[in-house]
C-alpha cells in the first residue's frame, strides 16, 4: 500500500466490514462510507473511526478525498455501483461475483479501460500467498502436466426464501455467490474452457442449491466442480499432475496451507500459511499497485479474465435453467 491512495467503501455490510478491517489493519486508508442509510453509514464510519459517513452511494463517488471505491454490495447491484464510481472517475474493487452477466462485465471493462481506470475484481483468493506459491510450483513443472482440479465450494447457509442466497431477486442461489470459487480457480490453473457440463437441484424459491459442473479443455484436462448452499462440506480442493499432485487443505479458497505428493506419494513439500486477518488486504494491495504503475490490468486477474470468468457462469446458468428477473441482468 502507498498510503497516499484513499478508499471508500460503498455498502457497508458483512463482507466489507471484513475488507475494511484488513485495510485499515494493514495501513490503508480509509476516508469514507456510505449506504443507503446515513445513520447506518454514521455507525460503520464510527466503528472504524472513518471521517466521511454518506447517506447516499452518489455522495461517495463524488468525494474528492475518495480515489478508490470498493463495491461491497449484493452481487446483484454491482453493475450499477461500478458503473457510477467508474463514471465518476474513481478506480474500482467490485466484490465476486464481478455482475450478474458477462454482458454487464464487458460494459464495466471496457469503460475503465477507456477511462485509464482499474476495475478489479475482489477474488481475494488469487492474490493469498498458498496461491501464488500454488502457481509457482505448477510452473516449476513440480507435479508436471496438470491434467485435473477437483474442488468444491459447500456451505450450511440460511434458509430464509428472502435472504439473499434464497432470492432470485439479488441474483441469489448457489452459483454466484459460492461457484465463482473453485470456477475462478479453474480459470486460474486452465484458462478458458473448451466445454461447460453443468448439472443442478433448485431451492424451493428457484435458484440453484446444488450445482456440479465440469469444465473440459483442448489438451485434455478437466475440472470436476461442485458446490452447494444447504450441506457444510469439506471445501477442499485437489490439483492433479502426471508426476504428482497438490492437496489443498480446507478452506482451500481462504488462508490454508497444502502438501505436496510426487506420483508415488511421497511428500516433497508442505506449505503454511500465516496470513494475519482474512487476507482481503492482498487484493487492495494489487490494485494500488496497478494505479501507482498506471496500469489497467495485472497478470494474477485481468478484467478481461473476469469477463471469460462470467461467460463460463452464464453457461452454466443457461444449463442449469437458473433465471433471473429481467431488471438486475439489464445493462
Amino acid at each position: 500500500m502507498s498510503g497516499t491512495l484513499r478508499w471508500g467503501i460503498l455498502g457497508p455490510g458483512f463482507i466489507s466490514t471484513a475488507q475494511t478491517a484488513d485495510l485499515l489493519g494493514n495501513g490503508f486508508a480509509v476516508t469514507a462510507v456510505a449506504s443507503r442509510s446515513a445513520a447506518s453509514a454514521r455507525q460503520f464510519a464510527d466503528r472504524f473511526g472513518i471521517s466521511n459517513a454518506y447517506g447516499s452511494y452518489a455522495e461517495l463517488v463524488g468525494d474528492p478525498d475518495v480515489d478508490i471505491v470498493y463495491v461491497g454490495t449484493p452481487h446483484s447491484f454491482h453493475y450499477a455501483h461500478a458503473r457510477l464510481a467508474l463514471e465518476a472517475g474513481k478506480h474500482v474493487l467490485v466484490e465476486k461475483a464481478f455482475t450478474v452477466t458477462a454482458e454487464q462485465a464487458a460494459i464495466l471493462v471496457d469503460l475503465a479501460e477507456s477511462s485509464g481506470l482499474v476495475v478489479l475484481e475482489a477474488m481475494w483468493t488469487r492474490f493469498l500467498p498458498h496461491m501464488v506459491r500454488l502457481r509457482e510450483i505448477i510452473a516449476a513443472g513440480t507435479i508436471g502436466e496438470v491434467r485435473t482440479l477437483i474442488a468444491d465450494h459447500n456451505q450450511k447457509l440460511p434458509t430464509d426464501p428472502e435472504h439473499r442466497m434464497n432470492n432470485p431477486a439479488l441474483a441469489g442461489g448457489a452459483l454466484l455467490d459460492l461457484g465463482i470459487y473453485p470456477v475462478s480457480f479453474a480459470w486460474d490453473l486452465f484458462g478458458e474452457p473448451a466445454s461447460v457440463q453443468a448439472t443442478s437441484s433448485p431451492t424451493v424459491t428457484g435458484v440453484d442449491r446444488q450445482t456440479s459442473v465440469v469444465l473440459s479443455y483442448d489438451g485434455g484436462a478437466q475440472a470436476l466442480l461442485q458446490f452447494a448452499l444447504d450441506t457444510a462440506g469439506p471445501n477442499a480442493a485437489v490439483v492433479i499432475g502426471t508426476e504428482g499432485w497438490v492437496a489443498l487443505d480446507r478452506v482451500w479458497y481462504s488462508p490454508t496451507g497444502f502438501t505436496v505428493y510426487d506420483r508415488a506419494g511421497r511428500v516433497i513439500e508442505r506449505f503454511e500459511d500465516s496470513v494475519p486477518a482474512r487476507g482481503m488486504q492482498f487484493q487492495a494491495a494489487e490494485l494500488e499497485r496497478l494505479v501507482e504503475q498506471g496500469k489497467t490490468a495485472g497478470d494474477i486477474l485481468p478484467p478481461r479474465e473476469t469477463v471469460g470468468i462470467m461467460q463460463t457462469l452464464d453457461e452454466i446458468r443457461r444449463q442449469i435453467g437458473l433465471g433471473y428477473p429481467p431488471d438486475i441482468m439489464k445493462v
